[in-house]
């Protein structure tokens, strides 16, 4: 399926791909680590998408992963190392920034989830122009089963979902399957795993076919008028997000996760 590759990244957490005229392929490439938006991962995911955003020959981007996961969300463990709310603030702002750094970008991004996607990770889902995945698939803000809210993750969900599903899945912190994820607005198709390739295939070479300045301005336009900024959520998200790190609650709940036991609230 992808004409030539081309590793052009300085790290081989993003591999870069070029898949078709017009198309571009990004992989999340740690899959050891289901992916996760460590610190490392968010720096090459900023640099690779700088490099390609004001490339004119590139209408659409492609996210895929690696392995059995999409993506994991963050790196609890590299998290849990830093207990400070100034690095925990930094560091979703760099995560902001880099899920802004893909709203903002030209080219049209479509996410293709053959994997779990939680947290972080199904931020990343919500956050993409569109989004195609396997019947396999599975989707999950499931911060709250460790203490803490998906603050960030919250903002592009409640943008693609309706508040009550939203909410619902924001306070169960319950994984729902790719069918239901369609029919929640989450994703837009949902197909046989054999199928997902030529799925995809079809759809971005359908969207590169179409003339480039309209694509931009209507990307541009779509988000511009949506009822509040995104800076401005994400903002404040991330301020709340990086305090909700520090309860007591949360770091058990976390602890706990990695440790692989229940959690013993306070």
């Amino acid at each position: 399926m992808t004409d030539s590759l081309q590793n052009d990244t300085s790290t081989s957490l993003i591999l870069k791909n070029a898949y078709s005229p017009g198309i571009v392929n990004l992989t999340l490439n740690n899959p050891s680590q289901y992916n996760a938006l460590s610190e490392e991962m968010l720096s090459a995911m900023i640099s690779t998408i700088d490099e390609i955003k004001d490339d004119p020959d590139i209408k659409v981007v492609i996210l895929s992963a690696n392995g059995k996961a999409f993506c994991a969300g963050h790196d609890l463990k590299q998290m849990r190392a830093r207990p400070d709310q100034s690095y925990y603030e930094d560091l979703f702002s760099r995560c902001t920034e880099m899920m802004m750094a893909l709203a903002s970008m030209p080219q049209i991004v479509v996410a293709k989830v053959d994997g779990m996607a939680t947290a972080a990770g199904c931020q990343l889902v919500a956050n993409a122009d569109l989004a195609v995945s396997s019947n396999a698939a599975r989707f999950a803000v499931s911060g709250i089963n460790l203490g803490l809210f998906c603050s960030t993750p919250s903002v592009p969900l409640s943008r693609n979902v309706s508040r009550k599903r939203a909410f619902e899945m924001l306070t169960t912190g319950e994984f729902i399957d790719a069918e239901t994820a369609v029919d929640y607005g989450l994703i837009n198709h949902a197909v046989p795993a054999e199928e997902l390739d030529a799925t995809v295939d079809r759809l971005v070479k359908n969207i590169a076919s179409k003339p480039s300045q309209a694509l931009q301005a209507g990307k541009a336009l779509f988000y511009r008028q949506l009822n509040m900024p995104l800076v401005d959520a994400y903002a404040t998200a991330g301020q709340t997000m990086a305090k909700n790190m520090l309860f007591d609650d949360t770091i058990e709940g976390i602890s706990a996760f990695i440790e692989k036991r229940k959690p013993n609230w306070n």
